[in-house]
């Protein structure tokens, strides 16, 4: 009988995603442009489904992130809690993995890796996502420091899942973590996870120097979470790689910590990565002054998928807006800025207010607007 559900309930889904208009990025539009010769790889490397806690069959994972404009996924199920077990027996703890590489298309851009999510339990080790493993079977152990031992035999990326889940909210580096950190065993944290943002787990990467993680640990529909039909998105990792990127390319860059994480309308990454993001996605053009006046005039646009809130903190003054205002995704804005006297040339100083480069933290970005002649 539950069996018959299990299948009922996914013919639910299925239609329920057929029907489903998405406010996101067609499959040819990136969220966030990027240099030349590079690309922001979008990824959600923490999911779930039916072969472990999730509610869904592996193939609408997929088209969920297909439809969501997604590069990449890890499907990451729980290697030792199997809710379902019962109904859906599966000895082989690859199989969500096999499912979603199946339910590919010819042509797709998403690609689907195999990973897993250690949870032996949360006090004192917490759980851990490997991902790029080559065999989840192998990572099944009756402690958790086993299987993260196996998953760097296999290469794996490894990081630490949700570390604010605790009482208080707070992520700590325990004794537990401090000796996966110290033996080069953990290479990254999740400083956002579901609805969560971590300014503590921030802080942890940024002294330890450990991958910014993202993901949405979707249990339910990406649709119920995160309102993608309204413009919502769900939290993503973005990776820095070539163009011209292969699997093996993006996992380099995840382990030499090539990342920026989109939650929200907040964006945050180290200094190194996200400043170029931002200045690569908000461009000024179109600088002039009219004719007897000295009211420079120039275009701001947001050529990324989220709106960016700006704070000027320049000795200048705008003649529409104030020193605080927003552009949001996909626009333009036209700034008429009180020079005074004519400039061959004005540097434009912004704080970006929804970006972080560290807790609290916000980047401070120069534009440089060269009035045409």
């Amino acid at each position: 009988m539950k069996t018959k559900q299990y299948f009922f309930t996914y013919f639910l889904l299925t239609l329920f995603l057929s029907g489903v208009s998405l406010a996101q990025q067609s499959a040819k539009q990136p969220f966030f442009k990027a240099a030349d010769g590079m690309q922001w790889l979008s990824t959600d490397l923490h999911i779930h489904t039916v072969f472990s806690d999730g509610s869904v069959w592996p193939s609408i994972r997929v088209e969920e992130a297909r439809r969501e404009g997604l590069d990449l996924i890890a499907m990451t199920e729980h290697l030792e809690y199997q809710p379902h077990s019962e109904d859906i027996p599966h000895p082989d703890r690859n199989r969500s993995y096999a499912i979603a590489s199946d339910a590919l298309r010819e042509g797709d851009r998403l690609e689907v890796i195999n990973g897993s999510e250690i949870t032996r339990d949360i006090a004192p080790s917490g759980h851990f996502n490997a991902v790029f493993i080559q065999d989840a079977n192998a990572l099944l152990h009756k402690d958790s420091l086993t299987g993260i031992l196996e998953a760097n035999k296999q290469n794996a990326f490894v990081f630490w899942n949700h570390p604010n889940w605790d009482k208080t909210g707070i992520a700590r580096l325990e004794p537990f973590q401090q000796y996966l950190v110290e033996n080069k065993l953990l290479q990254g944290i999740e400083v956002v996870n579901e609805t969560t943002y971590s300014e503590e787990a921030f802080q942890i990467a940024l002294d330890h120097n450990l991958t910014l993680m993202g993901g949405s640990d979707i249990h339910g529909l990406t649709e119920w979470s995160h309102g993608i039909s309204s413009g919502g998105h769900r939290p993503m990792t973005f990776v820095s790689v070539p163009s011209s990127a292969r699997l093996s390319d993006v996992k380099q860059a995840l382990f030499e910590g090539k990342t920026v994480v989109w939650h929200k309308d907040i964006i945050l990454g180290k200094k190194a990565y996200l400043v170029p993001l931002i200045k690569e996605n908000l461009v000024v053009t179109q600088a002039y002054y009219p004719k007897d006046k000295t009211l420079m005039q120039l275009t701001l646009s947001n050529h990324s998928a989220m709106p960016f809130e700006l704070q000027y903190v320049g000795a200048y003054s705008f003649h529409e807006q104030s020193d605080v205002f927003r552009i949001p995704a996909g626009e333009t804005l036209h700034l008429k800025i009180k020079t005074v006297s004519k400039k061959e040339r004005i540097e434009l100083p912004f704080l970006v207010l929804n970006a972080l480069t560290a807790p609290k933290e916000h980047p401070k970005i120069s534009w440089e607007a060269i009035p045409q002649k």
